[in-house]
């Protein structure tokens, strides 16, 4: 899930309040089209396709990269410009399924990688340490670019994902043709998570807590415990998203990886202070703390009816983005963007990256 100090809607926003209508986004998109069909390369509209209509991948891959070998699914020409795009907690590649055949309709090369601790991918080594402190997972990712030898891609996620997206924006610009973050900045200060929220903004964190206890370590172990509980968050945070049980199910077999419950208690561990990272990463995380600017073209997309997206129409996070920009509120959309609200989500990729 996203940083927890970048929101403050459960603290009493109402459910329409500082969202603009759908339509208003589609209107922002339109324009936004039309002001790059003027420098001559007209931005193509991506067809609207309903959330469900792909089920699978065509295409699932392994790459040794790094500390992992990696599983990924891919889509569309090979040698087209590339996408990646990058899951959150409690889901995996399937929130893609959708987005994923539209890009590659559109001629780009898509890439949605399992992240650490997640359905295909795997440690090479038993020894290496469970780390999933925000660097290290970012690091995974400029792995992955180096062993598929993409020298720049347009990056595109939601929570995790946004986090590592965000990160590599900021660190390694030089890698990022464009950035599509779901939430905006959600690069994680461990000092500032130090301090409380309001109560109801607490209440929204609780399985963060449950994680800190030995007792959520074991519920995160348990099968049974464990699908329950992420069942629980889907139905939480995306409460207007009619999905089925065979939707949840094919991303649940994701949560059997052997280092699952690992890779997510120290996640949020590590978050709250309460868990180490590795001192080779130290040099990342001291400049992540300064909240640097990101300089990328980036497209911001807020879900209206996700508990965690703070008010204020980007306007909390807006200072942290210095280049080309635009941000986008989606009403009656939940956490899962792009698996909501697929449609919207690859025309902000195709959008980012004709500015």
């Amino acid at each position: 899930m996203i940083d927890r100090r970048t929101f403050s809607k459960v603290v009493g926003l109402g459910a329409g309040a500082a969202a603009v209508s759908l339509a208003g986004f589609q209107s922002s998109a339109n324009a936004s089209a039309a002001a790059h069909q003027g420098a001559g390369t007209p931005t193509p509209t991506v067809p609207k396709v309903t959330s469900g209509t792909h089920t699978s991948f065509a295409t699932l891959k392994q790459v040794k990269a790094g500390v992992l070998d990696v599983g990924y699914a891919e889509a569309g020409p090979a040698h087209g410009p590339v996408v990646i795009c990058l899951h959150g907690w409690p889901y995996d590649i399937h929130s893609y399924v959708d987005v994923a055949p539209l890009l590659a309709a559109e001629g780009y090369r898509v890439i949605v990688p399992y992240l650490r601790g997640h359905g295909t991918t795997r440690f090479l080594s038993s020894r290496t340490f469970r780390n999933a402190q925000q660097s290290a997972v970012a690091l995974d990712i400029i792995a992955l670019m180096d062993a598929l030898k993409i020298e720049k891609a347009v990056l595109a996620g939601f929570d995790w994902g946004s986090r590592t997206a965000d990160i590599i924006a900021a660190l390694w610009p030089e890698r990022v043709k464009g950035l599509v973050s779901v939430s905006g900045y959600v690069i994680t200060n461990v000092e500032a998570q130090k301090k409380p929220l309001p109560p109801k903004a607490e209440y929204a964190w609780w399985y963060q807590y449950y994680f800190a206890t030995e007792r959520g370590r074991l519920a995160m172990e348990d099968k049974t415990d464990r699908h329950d509980l992420c069942r629980l968050v889907w139905d939480t945070v995306s409460p207007t998203w009619h999905f089925d049980d065979a939707t949840f199910e094919r991303t649940a077999a994701a949560f059997q990886n052997p280092d699952y419950a690992a890779i997510v208690i120290h996640n949020y561990r590590w978050r709250l202070g309460l868990a180490d990272g590795e001192r080779r990463h130290d040099r990342y995380e001291k400049h992540l703390a300064t909240r640097p600017v990101i300089e990328v073209p980036t497209i911001t997309l807020d879900p209206e009816r996700d508990p965690f997206t703070a008010p204020g129409n980007g306007a909390s996070y807006r200072d942290r983005f210095t280049g080309r920009y635009d941000h986008r509120t989606l009403t009656g959309i939940g956490h899962n963007l792009p698996q909501e609200a697929p449609t919207a989500f690859a025309q902000a990729v195709v959008d980012v990256d004709r500015f």
